[in-house]
Order: structure tokens, then sequence, then C-alpha cells
């Protein structure tokens, strides 16, 4: 498959390199596991001759450093010798950097607290004594959220507030995603790109496996999920296991609520029997999984708080694999997909109004996208969509089916927000798999 997209993202890594020339730089990349780091730090870097590639594997050290030494003679035609540990070798590397401008990119990072806890500070301390005359580019790649996170920006820890750049790598934004569905399947329908958004949400190795599968239409797609040996099966626990570590079970109990919509913490503890503030902080602050959703024009630290999963893919493999998963063990994958076919309907229009407020986003026309409920629960509008500059509020209403939209039921449940905004223009609109 093609590269797509990350113009931005390849244009901030080359003026790193370029201002790396005349000082050091650390630039941290983040972003959850197969979002396209390591694709776009290849990329970002296909041109140069002199860019050094470190993948840090789960095994001895001394081994990792066999393997960097070669890399690095190789492209920097140096001979290094051998080492023992990576202190030895970033120390030998940053000497060479003195002479020479050069990009390191060190993927998975944070597997280096696994291989040896102490290489954090004996980085830091290497770095804060050549960092002055050197000219390296330095990029440290980690998939583990909330273990990067720690690493960089815990006060206590040895590397905390060297970095002199962060890039949080993001999914594919929705235009993206039409790019590569027209791309590849030119005659999609709306139904099609809503499959297609709703199972990939623009993760680049779940674009590559529905690619690869030639899956562009809701059933391929379906079927590339739910067939015998299936990629995705396992794949949130995939992703998430490293990051939640023994205590798993509890964080994926939670998320798969969520999934089925006990989005509100209440909810979640009667159904537990247990206190869940806790994990939805560090599901929401440490691992950058679940946001905290107020209705538009509810103050920071209102009440009326409903907690959703970011992630396209996590949420619809808690809301259906992980909930099923003794049906997925035992091969009965028709059953599961029976079940998926069953609630489509109400499951696809939830992704359709997250579609659209993302395209509103994209927009760049609007300062806050929200969506409004008050405080009985009742009157949900699906999207609010506010100018404050151009003075205009929009509100829409979502349907999978344009039938199926009553204009002046809307205009009805925004009259509390309304008044707020007395000298607003309003505008009210319907949206439907047609709009897409």
């Amino acid at each position: 498959m093609k590269f797509y997209d990350r113009e931005s993202e390849i244009d901030i890594l080359r003026n790193i390199e370029e201002d790396s020339n005349s000082s050091a730089r650390m630039t941290l990349l983040m972003g959850r596991r197969r979002v396209g780091k390591t694709t776009l730090l290849k990329n970002a870097f296909a041109s140069s001759k002199t860019a050094l590639y470190f993948f840090v594997a789960k095994k001895n050290e001394v081994l990792l450093c066999e393997e960097f030494v070669q890399e690095t003679e190789s492209k920097l035609s140096v001979s290094l010798g051998r080492f023992q540990n990576f202190a030895q070798l970033f120390k030998a590397l940053m000497i060479q950097s003195q002479s020479r401008q050069f990009t390191l990119s060190i993927d998975e990072f944070q597997e280096f607290a696994n291989i040896n806890p102490s290489i954090f500070s004996e980085i830091q301390n290497i770095w804060d004594s050549y960092k002055e005359t050197s000219k390296i580019n330095l990029i440290l790649c980690g998939s583990i959220y909330s273990m990067m996170k720690r690493i960089f920006e815990n006060a206590k820890e040895p590397l905390f507030g060297r970095a002199t750049a962060k890039i949080i790598l993001k999914p594919f934004a929705v235009s993206t995603i039409k790019q590569i569905l027209c791309d590849f399947h030119p005659n999609y329908t709306p139904e099609d790109l809503l499959a297609f958004y709703m199972l990939t949400g623009g993760i680049a190795k779940y674009v590559e496996q529905f690619v690869i599968n030639k899956s562009f239409t809701k059933k391929r797609i379906l079927d590339a999920v739910f067939k015998e040996g299936s990629f995705f099966l396992d794949e949130g626990k995939a992703v998430l296991v490293d990051e939640f570590g023994k205590d798993y079970g509890n964080y994926f109990s939670i998320l798969s609520l969520i999934a089925s919509s006990k989005t509100d913490r209440a909810d979640m503890e009667s159904t537990l029997n247990m206190p869940v503030g806790g994990y939805l902080e560090r599901l929401e602050k440490d691992y950058n999984l679940i946001k905290r959703n107020r209705p538009f024009g509810a103050k920071e630290g209102s009440r009326y708080n409903k907690y959703l999963i970011e992630d396209n893919f996590l949420n619809f493999w808690f809301r259906f694999i992980y909930k099923y998963r003794s049906a997925v063990e035992i091969g009965n994958l028709d059953y599961v997909r029976n079940i998926v076919e069953r609630d489509y309907e109400t499951y696809s229009g939830l992704m359709l109004e997250k579609y659209f407020r993302s395209l509103l986003a994209e927009s760049k026309r609007f300062s806050e996208i929200g969506n409004y409920w008050n405080k009985k629960g009742e009157d949900e509008i699906d999207i609010v969509a506010l100018n404050e500059m151009e003075k205009q509020l929009c509100f829409y209403k979502v349907k999978r089916n344009k039938k199926r939209i009553s204009i002046p039921l809307l205009e009805k449940k925004s009259n509390d927000t309304v008044q707020k905004y007395p000298d607003f223009n309003l505008e009210y609109k319907g949206l439907s798999l047609e709009d897409m």
C-alpha cells in the first residue's frame, strides 16, 4: 500500500532535522500501536543515507547493541567496536555527532525499561554532557502511551524536560480514509464508507489489513473481521495488555461497559459492584483511551459526564468481540457476527454521529463541537457546533435514514441552549448516510 497523508508531520520532522545541524534535538514520537509511527519515520528519512534506525526488541542488551552497531557502521561508514551495554554505544554516538550531523531513531524506546531500567538515567547523563556540542537528531518513538508519558513527563524521572519537541501521531483524518477507499474501491457506497471508518478509525495497520484482503464493502469488511484466524480477533488484547499489565481485567470490564453504552460512572459501579473512579481517571489521563464528555455549554467539572472510547476499532472490539469472547474462544464466530448484524443499525448510527463530528472538526469552521443533553438526560442533540467569532450556532440531527430526521423537533430540543446565545445566527440541519 502506498504512503498516505502525514505531510505536516514529515515537514515537522525535516525542520527539526535541519535545526539539529546547529544543536542537538530530542524529539518524542508517540501514538497508539498500529497508527503508523515506524512507517512515518522510514518515509520521513528515506532519502537520507545517514539516518539510523534502532528497534528495541525484547532481547538481551548485548545482542541489541550488536544489531545497533551493525546499523551504525553500515550507514555512517565508521568502526565502533563492541559494546556490553547501550549507554556505552549511546556515548559513542554522541561523540560521533560532534563532528557530523545524523539522525538516530529509536523505536519502541520504552522497552528499555524491561531490558535495563538504569538506562534512562545513563542516557540523561550522557545527553546533558554532550548535547551542547552535538549535532544529533534524536527521535525516541514509543507505542505504550503510559510508559512514554511517565518516562518523559514525570518530574521524578531522569529524562523529564529533556525533549525539545513532541509529536503525537493521530489516526488518518476522515478525508484520508475517503481517499484510500476511493483509490481501491471507486464505486464505494456510503454504507461501505461507514463500515470502513467504523472498523479502521483511521489506524494505518487496520486500513492495510483491509486493503490486503480487498475488503472494501460492509460485507467483506465484516467477513475479514470474523473469519477463522482473523488478525482482528485478538487485536484489542494485543494492543492493551502491555499498557495495563496484570490488572487488565478490571480495565477491560470498564471499557466493555462503555462500549455497550453504559457511559455513566454510576451505571458502571452498580454493574461491577466496585468503585471505578480511579480506573476512569487513569484510562483518561495515563492511557489516553477514553474521553470525558459533558453536555455542550456545561462548565468544567460538570457532574453530568459520559465516558466515550476514543478509538473506533477498540470500541467495536469491546462491544462485540470481548463481550462475547466465550463464543469467540470456542470458534462460534457466526454467533458473534449475527449479533453484530442484529445491532448494526443502532451501533453504526452512533459511529455516523462521530464521523460527522470529525468532519466538522476538519473543516476548521468551529471553536467548539459537542453534543447536548439536559440534567434529566433528555432532549439529546447529536451535534452542536459553535463559531464564536462569526456568532454562529449550528444544530445537527444525525440519522442513517434522512426521512427519520425532524427539524422541528431539533429546534424544540435546542431551546435551552439557544437562550444562552441571544445574538447568534442559528442553523438547523439533518445529516444522514447520503451526506457522507
